[in-house]
């Protein structure tokens, strides 16, 4: 029974667009309208005449139950939703809600230089083009032929009149063929490479999501060691006073030589962390630079001072999720080019049916224009069937359903592994900001008790082992307050691309620090 090509069916997923690769790698996420290949109208009205039926089963998208609102976002949604389609080329430049333009800057590169980019892009081309390798098949394949030769016949050839003969043979023809698929092999096979085509296009859009959310955490963690670097160079300097203060002190008597080591100990052991974190920052700037597909010899990022607070990110619906991540829409494909190699395999039990013809110009003196003759021939019509295969076709067959049954549960593991991503990084949002209000008050309070150990101190109060718990303590909390800092930035990266890059939510929405 005739069922409409599998092609019809097709889920609209990531498109691009893109220029050459060679020197850049724009974004080249576009319709697969060109892997069509373009019939002749009798060619249309052949093969509607000829085609049959399509042993693919119906194909239906996967539908998993969303759940009404992120848990740990404490999200309420409007009521209904509506069903997902993929909208993951939906992705607007996203870094510009930390408005850093050094950052804008960089993602900008990555688009240009991206070795890792440049291979998803090459990826894609490879799968645009089998596409109309396949779609080749469903045409007739025509050929042509010439050749020229000059002969000599023995005397004594069986059938001879007694003497040899010497000649010429000129000869110009071609030959057609055309395979009807019937039985929906090619149209299928045609189906299953335009969804890889499409996976591989939300592979692409993945590939520049992830490099871009990869850029932007190394980023902000060289951001976030600039800022331990400065703490550092100002304690070194007031722990360097508090050397000299000792010193003084013990050179009056005032003090033992207790206090001036344990005061040289601190102030060594501040100068060891900034090698620490230079080298940290070090490490971090050189996968900046990997990314953005420089040389890390060449490349230098300028520090800057302070360090900011992360952006309000709008948080959609769970149920847009399945629409937003590119990773989703790749999964789904994989499903729908799996479901239709499950005709191609039935296909194979079925004769393959095919025409042929051909015809020229043979001529063996004179020109071959002039005074030619002509052959031609119909033919040949055959249909081929393998009788016996000793259970190939029948194991090629649960392949493709076995294949099946491994993209769907891809897909459902992917979905889950999305709204996993999207739970965690709130989670981490919503906990890391109340740890940042908390480790800051406990930083303020350890200066106030380093500031404290120190008059006492300098009274002659208390001795200097006071002053260098306080200054240990104040100093950790620092640097844990500026590491929390870093660590929700990075967070907010995180979550912009677990939620698949985009910002511009279709129903409501809420904002998460």
């Amino acid at each position: 029974m005739p069922r409409p090509d599998p092609s019809v069916l097709c889920f609209r997923s990531s498109r691009a667009k893109s220029r050459d690769v060679r020197g850049t790698a724009r974004q080249r996420v576009s319709t697969l309208r060109d892997a069509n290949v373009t019939r002749s109208g009798l060619g249309l009205v052949l093969a509607a005449s000829l085609a049959g039926c399509s042993f693919a089963p119906p194909y239906h998208s996967p539908q998993i139950a969303a759940p009404p609102a992120y848990k740990e976002a404490g999200v309420v949604t409007a009521a209904g939703w509506t069903r997902a389609q993929p909208q993951d080329a939906a992705r607007g430049a996203w870094w510009q809600q930390f408005d850093d333009p050094v950052l804008a800057d960089l993602e900008a590169r990555v688009e240009r230089a991206s070795p890792d980019l440049a291979a998803a892009l090459a990826r894609y081309d490879a799968a645009r083009a089998a596409v109309r390798v396949a779609a080749a098949d469903a045409l007739p394949q025509v050929s042509a032929n010439a050749s020229a030769e000059r002969e000599r016949e023995s005397a004594t050839r069986p059938l001879s009149t007694g003497s040899a003969a010497t000649f010429n043979n000129y000869t110009v023809g071609g030959s057609a063929s055309w395979d009807l698929d019937l039985w929906g092999r090619v149209r299928n096979e045609v189906a299953a490479r335009r969804a890889e085509a499409q996976a591989s296009a939300a592979d692409l859009a993945n590939v520049r999501l992830s490099l871009q959310s990869e850029l932007a955490d190394a980023y902000y963690r060289v951001r976030g060691l600039d800022a331990q670097k400065q703490l550092l160079d100002r304690t070194v300097q007031a722990y360097q006073r508090a050397v000299d203060l000792t010193v003084t002190r013990h050179n009056g008597g005032v003090s033992n030589g207790l206090d001036v080591s344990r005061a040289q100990n601190i102030l060594s052991d501040a100068r060891a962390q900034i090698s620490d974190v230079l080298n940290q920052r070090a490490a971090a700037e050189h996968e900046v630079a990997a990314v953005i597909g420089e040389p890390a010899s060449s490349f230098t990022l300028a520090p800057v001072q302070g360090l900011v607070s992360p952006p309000l990110l709008p948080v959609s619906l769970p149920s847009e999720l399945l629409q937003r991540r590119p990773d989703i829409a790749e999964a789904e494909r994989r499903i729908f080019a799996a479901n239709a190699r499950i005709g191609v395999a039935k296909a194979a039990f079925f004769p393959d049916i095919s025409l042929g013809a051909a015809g020229g110009f043979d001529a063996t003196h004179g020109s071959l224009l002039s005074n030619p003759a002509t052959f031609w021939a119909l033919g040949p019509a055959q249909a081929l069937l393998t009788i016996f295969d000793g259970g190939r076709r029948a194991a090629q067959l649960k392949i493709s359903r076995a294949d099946y049954d491994e993209a769907a549960a891809n897909y459902r593991s992917t979905v889950l592994g999305a709204f996993r991503d999207v739970e965690d990084q709130l989670a981490a949002a919503r906990l890391l900001a109340q740890e940042s209000v908390d480790e800051r008050d406990a930083a303020t309070a350890a200066q106030r008790t380093e500031d404290l150990a120190m008059e006492r101190y300098r009274d002659g109060a208390s001795d200097y082992l006071d002053v260098v718990t306080a200054q240990t303590a104040a100093l950790s909390a620092e640097r844990t307050a500026l590491a929390l800092g870093t660590r929700r930035l990075q967070t907010a990266v995180a979550l912009v691309r677990a939620l698949g890059g985009d910002f511009q939510p279709m129903q409501t929405a809420t904002a998460t620090r």
